[in-house]
């Protein structure tokens, strides 16, 4: 049986496929109708004129859906982990939910308001999203550090700190850079004051977009020995 079949792990395989795919094919239709230049472009760009736009809008809010999805079921994970053996206070579980929940919550944002329509609600949401995403993946990572050995092994526990790092360092320029930038627009020539500013945050944007997806590739392992059962009980008073 596909490794992605068994148990839950359909749930993050669900996530990475279906996130890599509204990145990539908003980026091509983007291209294709001569909106974006190719070398480049912010994600939100990719999104922001219409046909490209319906689609990145479709395909993050459900991103958006399967992330939250996704994040739910580690917490339960990682819940169920600790009472069989304890190795972290419940608090710190909790946390990582509420902050990953919160990104997910700012990208439904980035997705429903265009960046060049409510550039301010949209700047807001991606703020959100990037943010409480990297301090996600640096909670996760510590958690599986301290579930190590006895639910994780050492080198799970070692690439979901590296993918964390390289997101972490990257959110930094990508923020800085990105508020130095004087106007928001599509289109960049090299000669523009801001034009090196655009190019360093758009780079750092994809690497911790990417970083994302790669992280949550780390959880397959993870969610193949899980079940979820849903458990219905109707009163017969009412």
């Amino acid at each position: 049986m596909l490794c992605f079949l068994r148990g839950m792990a359909f749930v993050p395989f669900l996530l990475v496929t279906w996130s890599s795919a509204a990145f990539i094919i908003s980026y091509v239709v983007a291209v294709l109708s001569g909106h974006v230049n190719p070398f480049l472009p912010y994600i939100s760009d990719t999104g922001t004129t219409p046909p490209e736009s319906g689609i990145f809008g479709f395909m993050i809010n459900f991103s958006a859906f399967l992330g939250a999805a996704t994040m739910y079921t580690r917490y339960k994970i990682v819940e169920k982990q600790n009472q069989t053996n304890y190795f972290s206070t419940p608090v710190f579980n909790l946390v990582s939910l509420v902050l990953g929940l919160v990104g997910c919550i700012g990208m439904g944002i980035v997705a429903n308001f265009q960046e060049l329509a409510v550039p301010v609600v949209h700047d807001g949401g991606a703020l959100l999203a990037f943010v409480c995403g990297v301090v996600y993946t640096l909670l996760q990572s510590i958690i599986s550090y301290k579930s190590c050995p006895q639910w994780n092994s050492l080198s799970t526990c070692h690439v979901r700190l590296a993918i964390s790092a390289v997101s972490c360092a990257a959110v930094v320029p990508m923020i800085a850079c990105a508020s130095l930038i004087s106007i928001t627009k599509l289109e960049w020539n090299p000669k523009e004051k801001d034009y090196i500013y655009h190019v360093v945050s758009a780079i750092c944007e994809w690497t911790v977009a990417f970083g994302f997806i790669f992280y949550f590739l780390t959880f397959i392992h993870d969610f193949q020995s899980v079940t979820l059962r849903i458990s219905t009980e109707i009163n017969d008073d009412v």
